[in-house]
């Protein structure tokens, strides 16, 4: 199936909260709740644009940092057709949120093949109201994404939906060898905040190249500080500024590089504590 034919089959109003935030020109992010302002509501909700679901981990008044959203439908389409998921593949999802990207995951691999992993409680339970109610079988699995979910493993696919700056390796440990990962990277070694797609391999190693940007909200326990993108940006000139396409990342059991145009030339990326 084409992935613009499955955006198409699988509609995003159906996951998206009756309450999302929009940013005001003084910086805040205030609700919007769709009985309040309908035509809006399904306005934002038909473009292709992120939605944010949620505010400073869940404030309900006003907040600055969104901390749960519904992707841009491009980007969702661009991960999809990298993920290259066919039907009967088992699939990993790190990063539930509305459930709309598990739903249409289900609908490539097929029923019951779908693990989906939400560290927040609310936006996993309203998930699995609206997958529910589309008649969708998705497990949605309240946990920390970062240790994936081993009761269903191995796994032909594994899709984050959250920023990581350092790969959990039990995502590797828990995907077939020759099954891929893919997931979005922050800003340690460049300041777009690339995809990287890996595959894995017999000797339990991922390896493989970031491929484009794409600006995804950091998993809780990879938050990074604000000057973190800045000196990054200053040491990806100083570089030359390579095409984040030259870049590429190695992960083991023990240690993970970045790496640029080989496997060899290693490059010292930003530490989470904004060092390096």
């Amino acid at each position: 199936m084409k992935i613009e034919d499955l955006l198409r089959r699988v509609p995003r109003e159906a996951f998206v909260p009756d309450v999302v935030w929009v940013r005001r020109d003084d910086g805040w992010a205030v609700p919007l709740r769709r009985a309040d302002d309908p035509d809006r509501w399904l306005e934002l909700v038909r473009s292709d644009d992120s939605i944010i679901t949620q505010v400073d981990d869940g404030a309900t008044e006003r907040g600055v940092w969104p901390t749960s959203s519904a992707s841009a439908p491009s980007i969702v389409a661009t991960m999809l057709e990298a993920l290259d998921v066919e039907a009967g593949m088992k699939v990993l999802e790190i990063g539930t949120g509305t459930g709309y990207n598990a739903a249409l995951l289900a609908e490539l691999a097929g029923p019951r093949n779908v693990t989906s992993v939400e560290i927040d409680a609310g936006p996993a339970e309203q998930a699995r109201a609206a997958l529910a109610r589309v008649g969708c079988d998705v497990q949605v699995v309240t946990a920390d994404g970062t240790h994936g979910h081993a009761a269903n493993a191995p796994y032909d696919r594994v899709i984050a939906t959250a920023a990581v700056c350092r790969l959990p390796y039990a995502w590797v440990r828990q995907t077939r060898p020759g099954g891929l990962i893919l997931a979005p990277w922050g800003p340690t070694f460049h300041p777009d905040d690339p995809l990287v797609v890996l595959t894995t391999g017999e000797d339990g190693t991922a390896e493989g190249r970031f491929t484009c940007p794409a600006w995804f909200m950091p998993m809780r326990d990879q938050r990074m500080p604000q000057d973190v993108r800045h000196r990054t940006r200053k040491r990806w000139e100083e570089m030359g500024e390579p095409a984040v396409s030259r870049f590429g990342l190695t992960v083991t059991a023990t240690t993970q590089h970045i790496w640029l145009d080989r496997p060899d030339n290693l490059v010292s990326p930003t530490l989470p504590d904004g060092t390096g």
